[in-house]
């Protein structure tokens, strides 16, 4: 494999695969949006360029055999795809937990129309399925440094992966060969309820933090005031009600590709203690 462009490369999954990239030896380049405010490792190559602009990813993929790619909630760009699919070989793309659609059936999420385009592009591609991060529990912790999370669905079981877990498997996917084709369902090792989840961030920072369920009504009007989507809202809410009776599925694919298994959300929390203080 020849040298690696990381897009999101100053992002939460990026800036580790850029690292890990470089103590591995590899030829990597970052593809950043303000090379001068990026803090990268020495040894990565930094370059700009924007996905919402795909004139920008000529020159970055110049020489590139294998693409990352983090698409950041954008509007769907196909020329994008066509840029890579023209200069790379391979693509590895971190994808959501979506169904696979026919080519002629319509998209609810832009991962699919993402995942769409680089089918039918014919370069070598994987998709990186990441079940839900955990760190979107950092959107609790003004909540926990006050000692009480107030949200809805405290028996919801998440099986959240950890941000490094999603890195390392990228990392494999862009490195070794047998990936072509493969779509990688990635979980963390256990579902655990969002009373927990915050239990354990307690036990990480070394105070204890309550867990109120608040009333889904009232949930609403502060998530589409916060978030400003309501369809997403409804779309969530609608999942955490599911998960109290059907935990969030758990898959061993982390296990099966790495040879351990996947980081526990304990060690997430151990790990971000800091971010909550």
């Amino acid at each position: 494999m020849t040298k690696i462009l990381v897009t999101g490369a100053t992002g939460t999954v990026g800036s580790l695969l850029v690292s890990s990239l470089v103590e591995s030896g590899r030829d990597v380049r970052a593809l950043v949006r303000e090379p001068g405010r990026s803090d990268l490792p020495d040894g990565a190559e930094v370059v700009q360029g924007d996905l919402s602009s795909p004139q920008t990813l000529e020159a970055a993929l110049d020489g590139v055999g294998g693409v990352y790619l983090m698409w950041p909630g954008i509007p769907v760009d196909p020329r994008v795809v066509e840029v890579i699919a023209k200069r790379a070989e391979r693509v590895v793309y971190l994808s959501a937990d979506v169904p696979d659609l026919a080519d002629d059936e319509p998209a609810t999420i832009f991962h699919q129309d993402i995942e769409r385009l680089i089918r039918k592009s014919g370069v070598s591609w994987t998709f990186v399925r990441a079940i839900d991060f955990a760190t979107n529990t950092l959107g609790w912790a003004d909540q926990i440094r006050r000692g009480v999370v107030r949200w809805p669905y405290g028996q919801a079981a998440r099986s959240l992966i950890h941000e490094r877990d999603i890195a390392d498997v990228a990392l494999r996917a862009l490195t070794t060969e047998g990936h072509h084709g493969a779509r990688y369902v990635i979980t963390g090792p256990e579902s655990i309820t969002h009373a927990e989840q915050v239990r354990i961030i307690g036990q990480a920072i070394g105070r204890e933090v309550r867990w109120e369920d608040l009333p889904v009504e009232t949930a609403r009007r502060q998530l589409v005031a916060s978030w400003g989507n309501p369809a997403f809202v409804e779309a969530r809410l609608e999942a955490w009600r599911g998960f109290v009776d059907s935990p969030e599925r758990v898959t061993d694919t982390v296990q099966r590709l790495l040879g351990r298994p996947a980081r526990t959300f304990r060690s997430w929390a151990q790990d971000h203690a800091d971010d909550f203080r």
